[in-house]
């Protein structure tokens, strides 16, 4: 199984501790922020939140406040995030260099966390977040550099359909095996992007980093198939081998070397959380035709033969596949 689901509240706190008990949560989920209760007597505050891979789920209410991640701070943290809250109660204001957005139940906010901004909820309010490291984002072709806040509907369209995911996700997010915490993680990112992309502002679909996405995308489609190679993928892409070539070169790698990764990342967490199948049995299954060839490069990649991560510890397993 994956993450379990973790929960902290700030009930029965003194006000002093309260707060700090806010942002210590805050800072473990993505950043150091000021934390202003206003008029309030105390934070009333509880969040759940579990991981899918590497994407953070949460569920969130709190009680009038106001929290501020200002220039003084940018110093004190990366906040290598993009946050995506789907507002589900409540009214809460946000500001980012400039822009300002009222944000309603049914609305979706995605901004960048790295930049100064200010959340001011004048009563209670309740939503669902999902914290995205921004390096998954730039493997799809996002610019972040370009990011505005982007406020978007979540009651229909591509919106409504990427938020019914996201709370589906978390509801089952105990219940995934690593494996398929991955898939779930990938699908869900794509959903979220979709509403983002429609808005036309950070994607350039004719771009390099846009191809680039495609063929990642296709590669995970067929990455099972032991015959996926460059020239299936530039056909199915429109775009010559050589162009394809010089997209992977310019993030150091060949077209090669990231199909291969990709099925050597698969089959580690499927060995590590499988215990139905032979070592042979999930490297044949992710496009590999040789055990000794598999065990090879598994060994230079990761450092350990594919034994000692396998849950299974058949005694019946093929010898060239077991690796002292």
């Amino acid at each position: 199984m994956t993450d379990t689901v973790h929960s902290l509240s700030t009930s029965g706190l003194t006000p002093k501790r309260q707060i700090q008990r806010w942002s210590d949560a805050l800072t473990d989920l993505c950043g150091q922020f000021e934390i202003d209760p206003l008029e309030g007597s105390s934070l009333e505050a509880r969040v759940n939140y579990t991981t899918v891979s590497r994407l953070k789920l949460c569920q969130i209410e709190v009680s009038q406040h106001r929290i501020a991640h200002t220039i003084s701070r940018i110093k004190l943290s990366e906040h290598p995030y993009i946050k995506i809250v789907f507002q589900t109660h409540g009214v809460t204001h946000f500001e980012q260099e400039g822009r300002h957005f009222d944000i309603l139940p049914g609305d979706c906010l995605a901004y960048d966390v790295s930049r100064p901004h200010t959340i001011t909820s004048p009563a209670f309010t309740r939503h669902e977040v999902v914290i995205v490291p921004k390096d998954l984002l730039k493997e799809r072709g996002f610019q972040l550099a370009k990011m505005a806040p982007c406020k978007l509907s979540a009651l229909n369209g591509t919106g409504r359909i990427a938020h019914d995911f996201v709370h589906a996700a978390f509801g089952e997010a105990t219940k995934l095996s690593p494996h398929n915490a991955v898939g779930v993680a990938d699908s869900l990112i794509d959903l979220l992007l979709l509403p983002l992309r429609e808005t036309g502002a950070m994607f350039d679909r004719g771009s390099a980093e846009a191809t680039y996405v495609r063929a990642q995308g296709f590669i995970r489609e067929h990455l099972r198939d032991p015959d996926l190679c460059i020239d299936g993928i530039s056909a199915a892409l429109g775009c010559s081998k050589r162009y394809l070539h010089m997209l992977f070169s310019d993030r150091g790698m060949t077209v090669s070397d990231y199909i291969w990764r990709a099925r050597l990342q698969h089959c580690r967490q499927e060995l590590e959380s499988q215990t139905g199948k032979t070592i042979t049995d999930v490297a044949f299954s992710w496009g590999f035709s040789s055990s000794s060839h598999f065990s090879r490069v598994f060994r230079k990649y990761f450092g350990i033969a594919p034994s000692a991560v396998h849950k299974g510890h058949f005694t019946n397993m093929p010898a060239d596949v077991v690796l002292e």
